[in-house]
Order: structure tokens, then C-alpha cells, then sequence
């Protein structure tokens, strides 16, 4: 998902949500573009590297498009490691992901405009016949309403534009008479339906062929949706409304906008991230600018709710209360979003520290801490960190976002690129793959690097014409005027518009928005640089305590010594109680009304709620981390990682650098529970064996008294994929395993599968075990690309999830089957409506020299030698509140009452998922 391109300038505070932002949207289109300036020393890359660089992102698309094409097509989605479409409903449910599918040819939609972008006329003439006669818009398949709008409705709309474009100034299209655009009127009433609420608030999902009321329609009982969903309609909508002169579709969305304004918290103007579609009531109160509302941003221009560089997610009704201390990949669009309101300082400090996590993971993870840990590992090629990378480029002319550009490119080339196309990243640390290539990978990825790299004569058309949808699609800016079919008075709902004469309407000066200076980015960049470190960054924390309040910043959860008495006292002032508990454990338990005013009761939510999500964080570093099994033979040459299951005995690769190399073999027996009898096909080699039957260490044992130096176990589940399961962690046998030295490694059916399938199709295989994939051989695969042919069809690879959000499972069992949980934390406690309290054991922190407490589950027991003797005075002072500062005291009642929204909202929280 992406962002406009337009400009909207003016007084208007838009942190405060002003009504302006929306108001222009709300009409449809913005009616001019911002006027990029080029700045100086624009020519410090030659226009010859432009133009290669240009070059080679025509060649990356052709690559994917070509592969989708011929793997793929009709289906909706490429799979890029085995080759062949996805398919819903042939293909393990990926939950919500998959309601952007419909058996409608996605990706070729949502690519058509692109096509003509990178100023292949020839081929988007093809894909449009192929969209009028092949597409079925009429199927029995629930899908998400937000999904089908940006992507198929806006494909068609922008597929429409590019077809009478091309009709008008060249000899492509002649033939073409409107055929997208009554696909899309007939999409857009299909669509309708999901707006028959008491709200007007739309429902998250619509039934194709039976809407959302009937019995057929498996869908419409759904009570929830995110602000995104129902505040990204406006354009598209708009946009088929003026061009088919229906109004119904505007009316529909615009009521959509006005209820959402309607129900934003009065007091910050903050709008929260689910809402009840029928009631009106925030589900989730907390917002920021990632998933769930990121787009809601892009279409409504109403921003700034935090400090740059950070962008932590607060409380509607709190704004200076942090929701969370992770960000998530999504919020990467903002830096664009800031360039087109004219906000570039704030745009160059957010990319930058973005690209600074990008250079040190070489692509961003889904959601990453304050303190740039990977938090969720996966990284499915999105394209918003290039969309505000090419905003920025426009905006300043500055040649470095060129080289971030280039820097784009190449990791692209180097980690993502599989020999059906590209896949997305499964784990970042590992570097292994899934197979996903999604629709806006093609839509948006591919027209944003080659715009980044284009001159205006490069292309077809003048893209300074034509505003970006959320998915990047191209929606003509004389649409603003045309058509307009809203009144000055809003029939559909009881909202009045503001006047604009309230507003002062004007686009960014453009001579102001990049000084003269070519050291001026260079010193808003500079302070960030080094950010991003392995260990405790320090300059984070000047940024976060922007949120606190008071002259003395409050005290963090990460920098929490249990034995320092000052931090007791602040614990204390917050109505927090530490007690050292017999078994080991320390508890905290917090009472607002003990706090020494409502401000630190505040404070003190906030330090528990931290605590909470750092032992979470803690809790998965525990476990052993995920391993990489990297395919480096003909023709695969590393591009194929998949992510392995650790073992709890034998090599430990994390310490080995270079990992174990060598060509795989099958031993015999199968399930290695018995001495091998093919020992010189397993001698040097790496053993593939299946799961069951034995313990995983006496399989181990067998293959390395055969000779193997390394050994894979392929669960026997068939179709077990890591795509719905935990990563799995190989136990021992409660014997002492330090006899077993090769190392092992697990694979479930499905990604096992993938090497079988390579044995059967290619003389040998050769695999890398590693703890992280290692350069792919390129100089090797272009030495064998110009002997042979890539068999890119026979690719069978299937990857491995990341499972930076899961608990790992150890399996115990003499039969190697069954497994038993890793202890999985409970993260939010049980609380009353006074109090609240965590158990926490003491670990050491980033910082050797200091230690943090780290919330443990109640019925865990820990030993710590470092425990203190003596417990904490656990009695209070019924008479504390006298010490309150009786100017700040709020009414025990309100105090409860946040409280309470405080803790569901942090309950609420704990069970999201991106």
C-alpha cells in the first residue's frame, strides 16, 4: 500500500485532525500536483547509471511478470518457489491474507497500469484483452473489501486511464471502448453491499456472487473492521462515480469518512484502529500510522501524532501514553506522506532511520522494537519504504535517495530473487523465503524504482497528470472537476461540511522545501546514522522521552535495576510495589490510587505495560533461534533458503560461520531408527531422514556412526507447512547427547518436499546448513546461465515461517511426534479495577552491567542466584493520597475508568497480529 500524490498545504494542523485534510479527498481526487524541485547536485549519479539502473529494474519485472505469467496465470497470485499459482482454497489457508484472493486474476490487474509505466504499450494491450475476456467478477468467494477496492477496483480504474491515455496519443488501444470500466462499475456494485450497516461503516468482507445478507453468502456477521478498511474507499469510489456518472459509490464512501470523523476522541482528535461497524464504538483505541490505519492516513493527508524519528503507536484518549514499543513495516509510507504535505525535515529523519534498520537486515522486518530488534521477523517484498524513497528524490533532487535506490535493487537481486520470480522473506535473520510474491509487489515495487530512475522523456505520458491510489494505481487528476456529483450539503449523512473559506488552501512552496544547500539533508541524516546498533542505542531514548512528562523523563522498563533504590522510589511514586517472592520470582503489582498523583498512575500503566512486552521479547530470545537450509547447486546457486527447525544437542551453527556444506543423500531406512544400511551413499554427505518412529539423537547417532556430516529430519505429516505451524525444535532423549557432533536441522513435509524433489530432478543436490543464508553464488549462476537453460519450472522450493511471533515446540516423545510446549507467556495479567501486577524474574539486559526484570508466567518457578533474602514492604499507606498534588487529582471514577479502557486495550493488543 501506498501514497497520493498531490498536494494539500495550508494553517490546518493536521495532528488535530482538520477536517480540510479530508474534505479534498472527500470530493475525490486532489486537483493538483505538488511541483517537485529538483535540488542540487541532481547530477552527482551520471545519467548513464540512471539509465542502467533503470535498465535493470525493466529486467527485474520482466523476470517476475514473465514467470507469473507462465506459472501462474489465471491463477492470482505466483508462488515463486514452486512455481505453479495460488489458488484459494488448493493451498493452505493463510488466514486473513487470503482475503485478498478471488479467482480473479489479481496480479494481473493490479499490474496493468504498471505496464505502461515501464512503457510496455505492447504488452498492456495484451493484458487488457486478457482481463476483458478471461476475468470473472462474479464468484462464489468471500473477500475483503479493502483488498478488492485497492487492488482490483483500482487496477481496473487504473487500467481504464492508461487505455484512454494511450487511445488519445498513440496507435495502441484504438479498439478499446470503455470494457475495464464496466468491469469495474460491476465490481463496484458487488461491493455495495458490505455498506447495508446501521453505521454506515462498511463490513471487512463481502460474499462476490451473494453480498453479505444471504445464507449463501458465509459472510456479514462480522461486528469489527479497521479504520484503514473503512477510510481507503474514498478514491477509487470517487474516481468510478466520476467517470461513469454514478454518484452511489461516492455517497457510500464518503459516509464511510464522515462516520469516522464523527467517532474520533475530541479531546486528541485521534482516531483508534478497529471500529464497531454497527455501534460506532473504538475497539481498539490505540493509533498510530501502521497497519490497520496506514492508509487511512494516505487518504485523508491527516498526520502527525508522534515525534519522527520513532513512530510508536499511543491511546486515542492518551495521546502521550505509548500503546506499544514495536513499529510494524507499514508505516514506511509516512515519509512520503510528509513530503507531499511539504514536511520534508521530519520525511528525511523517518526514511533515514528506516533505511538504517533496512542496512542492517537488507529489508525491512514487519515490525521492529525502539531499540531495532527484529520483532517480527518476515518481510513480503512491500514496496512503501520505495514509494517514500522516490517522493523524496522528487522532492529534493538529493542523489543519495538514488543510491538508496540502487541499494534497493541489488538486495532485491541478491535475497529475493528466486528463479520463478521473487519471493518473500520468511526471516530476516536467517535470509530464508516464502513462497508468496504478492500482487502489489508487481503494482507498486517495479513503478516506483523506475520512476526513481526515469527522465520525464522516458516515459509515455506525464505522470505529474495523474494522482497514485494506496496501491499505486493512476487515477487522472481532471477527475477532481469532472462529475462532481456531492452537494454542498451531504445528503446521506446528518454532518454538515465546513466552508473552505475556513482553510487557507495552498500547495508547499516549492522554494522552500529544500534549501540551497547541499549539506542540508546530509546534516538532518547524519545524527541517525548510527541508530541502528547491536547494542542498547542510546540515542533513541532523547526521542522517547519526548512522551514523558515532568522536568525528569519517566522511568523505562528496560532500564528497570531491581536492586537500585532510586528506581524503587520512582516504582513506589508511580503506585508500583516490587516484592521478592519465595520461589524466586519478583512481582509487581501496580495501584493507580497508591500512585503520588494521576500523572504517575499514568506513568506507571505505561511502565507496566513496557514490562510486559519486554519479557515477551525476552521470552522468545530464549529460545533457540531459527536455522537456514540454503539450496547452493545448480541451478538454485542459494537462492532458495528454507528456514529450519533447530536441534537441542549436536553442532551448534550459530557458532560456526560457515556452516556445514555438502550434497544430500537418503539413508536407509528412511526413519534413521536403525543402523544404516547405505553407509557409503551417507559417508561426507548430508542424511535426509523422516520424522517418527525413534528419538530424534538416536537418528542422529546412526547417521553419524555412518559418516554423514550433517543430517535434515522431514516431518511425515503430509502437508505440514511452516506456513501454519511453529517452528519446531528437536529435543534429546534426556540422555547426554555431547557424543552427537554433526549438526541437525528439521524441515516440515511440505519444504522437505522441496529437496526431494530437486534429488529427483537433478543428478545431485548440494545444501548449506547455516544459522544465516550466505551469498548466493552469482557468478556461478551466470557462468551456468550461459551453458544451459534455468529448468526454473522443476524449482519445487517451499519455505519456512518465521516465528518471531510463536512459541517453539520441543518434541520429547519415543516416538519423535507429539511435542510439548516451550513455556508460552501469558502476557497480560488478570487485574482488577485498582490493581495490577506482574511476576518478573531478574536477566541480564542488553547493558552487562546492569539487570531488568522480565515478566514471567505465574506458574513458572525460577531460581536466580542473585536473589535477594529480604522481601519488599508489601503494606501501603491508607493515607498515601495526601501526598497527591491535589491541581492534577482526576475523580477515582475516571481514574478506574481509563483504567479499565487502558487494560482491555492492552489485552486487545497482545492478541494482534500484522
Amino acid at each position: 500500500m501506498s501514497g497520493a500524490a498531490g498536494c494539500v498545504g495550508g494553517s490546518g494542523n493536521l495532528a488535530a485532525g482538520r477536517w480540510a485534510g479530508w474534505k479534498l479527498l472527500a470530493l475525490g481526487l486532489l486537483s493538483a500536483t505538488l511541483v517537485l524541485a529538483a535540488g542540487p547536485a541532481a547530477g552527482s549519479m551520471s545519467r548513464e547509471e540512471k539509465h542502467q539502473l533503470g535498465n535493470q529494474v525493466l529486467e527485474m519485472f520482466d523476470h517476475a511478470y514473465s514467470n507469473y505469467m507462465e506459472h501462474a496465470y489465471p491463477a492470482d497470485e505466483l508462488m515463486p518457489l514452486t512455481c505453479h499459482g495460488r489458488v484459494r482454497g488448493q493451498e493452505p489457508s493463510r488466514g486473513d491474507v487470503d482475503d485478498a484472493l478471488g479467482k480473479f486474476s489479481l496480479t494481473l490487474i493490479d499490474t496493468l497500469d504498471t505496464l505502461v509505466v515501464l512503457n510496455k504499450t505492447k504488452e498492456f494491450e495484451d493484458a487488457v484483452k486478457r482481463v476483458i475476456k478471461d476475468v470473472n467478477l462474479d464468484n462464489d468467494i468471500v473477500v475483503s473489501v479493502f483488498e478488492t477496492n485497492i487492488r482490483v477496483l483500482g487496477g481496473l480504474l487504473g487500467g481504464h486511464s492508461m487505455a484512454i491515455m494511450l487511445k488519445e496519443k498513440s496507435e495502441h488501444m484504438q479498439w478499446y471502448n470503455g470494457e475495464l470500466l464496466h468491469m469495474a462499475k460491476q465490481l463496484g456494485y458487488k461491493l455495495l453491499p458490505a455498506f447495508n450497516t446501521s453505521s454506515g461503516l462498511p463490513y471487512p468482507r463481502v460474499n462476490l456472487k451473494f453480498g453479505v445478507s444471504s445464507p449463501e453468502a458465509r459472510t456479514g456477521t462480522e461486528t469489527d473492521t479497521c479504520t484503514a478498511c473503512a477510510g481507503t474507499l474514498i478514491l477509487e469510489f470517487a474516481a468510478l462515480s466520476r467517470f461513469t456518472g454514478t454518484s452511489i459509490f461516492e455517497e457510500y464512501a464518503r459516509k464511510a469518512l464522515d462516520v469516522l470523523w464523527e467517532k474520533r476522541q475530541r479531546s486528541s482528535n485521534l482516531v483508534g484502529v478497529t471500529i464497531n461497524i454497527h455501534t460506532g464504538d473504538w475497539v481498539r483505541k490505540d493509533s498510530g500510522v501502521g497497519a490497520g490505519i496506514d492508509s487511512y492516513y494516505e487518504y485523508l493527508l491527516k498526520a502527525y501524532v508522534f515525534q519522527p524519528p520513532l513512530l510508536l503507536d499511543v491511546h486515542i484518549h492518551k495521546p502521550m501514553l505509548n500503546a506499544r514499543t514495536w513499529m510494524d513495516s507499514l508505516l514506511a509510507f509516512f515519509p512520503g506522506l510528509q513530503v507531499l504535505k511539504g514536511d520534508i525535515r521530519p520525511a528525511i529523519e523517518t526514511h533515514e532511520m528506516l533505511y538504517q534498520v533496512i542496512k542492517k537486515h537488507n529489508f525491512l522486518p514487519e515490525a521492529f522494537t525502539t531499540d531495532f530488534r527484529v520483532h517480527w521477523a518476515q518481510h513480503p517484498l512491500r514496496p512503501e519504504f520505495a514509494e517514500s524513497t522516490y517522493f523524496l528524490y522528487k522532492a529534493t533532487g538529493d542523489p543519495y535517495y538514488l543510491e538508496v535506490g540502487k541499494t534497493l535493487i541489488e538486495n532485491l537481486n541478491k535475497y529475493a530473487r528466486v528463479p520463478c520470480g521473487f519471493a518473500a522473506m520468511k526471516d530476516v535473520r536467517t535470509g530464508s523465503h516464502e513462497d508468496r510474491m504478492d500482487s502489489f509487489f508487481l503494482a507498486e515495487m517495479f513503478k516506483y524504482l523506475y520512476l526513481l530512475f526515469a527522465d520525464k522523456e522516458d516515459l509515455v505520458f506525464d505522470i505529474e497528470d495523474y494522482i497514485f491510489t494506496t496501491e499505486a494505481h493512476l487515477l487522472p487528476l481532471w477527475l477532481s472537476t469532472a462529475n462532481q456529483t456531492i452537494s454542498k450539503k451531504n445528503t446521506t449523512t446528518e454532518y454538515t461540511e465546513l466552508d473552505d473559506s475556513n482553510f487557507d488552501w495552498t500547495c508547499p512552496n516549492t522554494q522552500i522545501l529544500f534549501p540551497n544547500d547541499p549539506m542540508y539533508a546530509q546534516s538532518i541524516r547524519e545524527p541517525l546514522k548510527n541508530v541502528v546498533d547491536k547494542n542498547c542505542p542510546r540515542g533513541v531514548t532523547r526521542v522517547e522521552e519526548s512522551f514523558g512528562s515532568g522536568p525528569k523523563p519517566p522511568l523505562r522498563a528496560r532500564d528497570f535495576m531491581a536492586s537500585n533504590p532510586e528506581h524503587l522510589e520512582i516504582l513506589k511514586k508511580m503506585g508500583v510495589s516490587l516484592i521478592h517472592l519465595k520461589d524466586g520470582r519478583v512481582q509487581l503489582v501496580q495501584h493507580a490510587i497508591q500512585a503520588a498523583s494521576s500523572l504517575d498512575a499514568e506513568d506507571g500503566l505505561r511502565f507496566m505495560q513496557e514490562m510486559i512486552e519486554l519479557s515477551s521479547q525476552q521470552q522468545k530470545e530464549q529460545q533457540l533461534p531459527p536455522r537456514a537450509v540454503q539450496i547452493v547447486s545448480h541451478p538454485f546457486f542459494g537462492r532458495v533458503v528454507l528456514t529450519a527447525g533447530p536441534a537441542q544437542f549436536g553442532m551448534d551453527l550459530s557458532k560456526h560461520l560457515s556452516g556445514t556444506r555438502g550434497f544430500v543423500a537418503t539413508s536407509k531406512p528412511y526413519n534413521g531408527c536403525s543402523e544404516v544400511t547405505n553407509p557409503e551413499a551417507l559417508k561426507e554427505k548430508i542424511a535426509l531422514m523422516q520424522r517418527g518412529q525413534c528419538m530424534f539423537a538416536e537418528k542422529a547417532r546412526n547417521i553419524q556412526k555412518a559418516g554423514a556430516i550433517g543430517g535434515i529430519v522431514i516431518d511425515d505429516n503430509e502437508g505440514s507447512s511452516s506456513d501454519i505451524a511453529p517452528l519446531f525444535q528437536m529435543a534429546g532423549d534426556g540422555k547426554n547427547t555431547d557424543d552427537i557432533i554433526i549438526p541437525m536441522l528439521f524441515l516440515f513435509n511440505k519444504e522437505g518436499n522441496i529437496i526431494l524433489y530437486a534429488i529427483q530432478e537433478y543428478e545431485a543436490v548440494e545444501v548449506l546448513l547455516s544459522d544465516k543464508a550466505k551469498d548466493r553464488d552469482l557468478e556461478m549462476e551466470n557462468l551456468d546461465q550461459k551453458s544451459s537453460e534455468n529448468d526454473s519450472h522443476n524449482q519445487r522450493s517451499e519455505e519456512e515461517t518465521s516465528t518471531s511471533l510463536e512459541h517453539s515446540l520441543v518434541s520429547q516423545d519415543p516416538d519423535g511426534r507429539a511435542g510439548s510446549d516451550v513455556t508460552h507467556l501469558d502476557l497480560v495479567p488478570a487485574v482488577d479495577a485498582n490493581s495490577n501486577s506482574i511476576s518478573l524474574s531478574q536477566q541480564e539486559s542488553c547493558n552487562s552491567e546492569s539487570q531488568e526484570a522480565s515478566a514471567i508466567q505465574e506458574t513458572e518457578h525460577t531460581e536466580l542466584d542473585s536473589q535477594p533474602e529480604e522481601q519488599s514492604e508489601t503494606g501501603t499507606d491508607p493515607n498515601t493520597d495526601s501526598n497527591w498534588d491535589h491541581n492534577k487529582i482526576q475523580p477515582m471514577e475516571s481514574i478506574l475508568a481509563d483504567w479499565n479502557e487502558d487494560i482491555e486495550a492492552f489485552e486487545m493488543m497482545e492478541k494482534d497480529e500484522l
